[in-house]
């Protein structure tokens, strides 16, 4: 008699303006595509805004950076450099010149919403898509249009997608999904939550998340 295969939910809270939310949530697809047939993994894509008072048209990268943080040009150029070498190691591209500006993002975070209950199955691809326009392709991620680009690369329903943007449609699900984080401590992503108990932050290799959901699954099957 074969044995069951232990199952883990996964959250992962992260926002698409956020290079190491594209280098964790890389790296952890490579972790889950290492543990193939030890592990059942059902992954979920949840919200967070870096910057939910960002106005249209969003503001430059550099500026936005030495604002926030006190970061001089030099660093921001090292930091960019790091990235850059992290995301070759889980095979994401980030563009040489970093993001250019930094945009609102609360729209795509309702197109997710979207494919979570309409096409869960195709919800972390236009993540993918979505974190390569904004930190590859360096596309402004307010413009609709970029964001229906992102839902056809991800073979979603462009058309129920338009109509999702040009309402108000899952803004109060969005909201409440953030609240939900924000009250139970998340205040930096990407953040990893297996089961709804264990926490991973940051954007990790993946040998650490398959370390990690190995330990767990072996322990639930224990």
């Amino acid at each position: 008699m074969s044995l069951a295969v232990p199952a883990l939910k996964i959250d992962i809270v992260s926002d698409v303006s956020c290079p190491w939310c594209a280098i964790g949530l890389s790296g952890l697809l490579q972790a889950i595509a290492q543990l193939q047939g030890e592990v059942d993994v059902t992954l979920h894509c949840q919200p967070f805004e870096l910057n939910p008072k960002m106005g249209p048209g969003g503001q430059d990268i550099r500026e936005h950076l030495t604002e926030k943080y006190g970061s001089s040009p030099e660093q921001q150029a090292q930091i960019r450099d790091m990235i850059r070498a992290r995301g070759a190691a889980v095979g994401f591209e980030f563009n040489a010149d970093g993001r250019g500006r930094i945009y609102n993002t609360f729209d795509a975070h309702r197109l997710l919403c979207w494919a979570g209950y309409h096409e869960p199955a195709q919800q972390v691809a236009l993540k993918m898509a979505l974190l390569r326009a904004c930190h590859r392709d360096r596309l402004a991620m307010d413009d609709h249009a970029v964001l229906l680009a992102a839902v056809a690369e991800a073979g979603l329903d462009v058309e129920a997608a338009r109509a999702v943007l040009a309402s108000g449609e899952l803004a109060e699900e969005v909201r409440e999904q953030e609240a939900f984080y924000a009250a139970h401590g998340i205040s930096a992503v990407p953040a990893v939550i297996i089961n709804d108990r264990h926490l991973i932050s940051g954007g990790q290799p993946p040998e650490v998340y398959a370390g990690a959901l190995r330990e767990l699954a072996s322990q639930q099957a224990s």
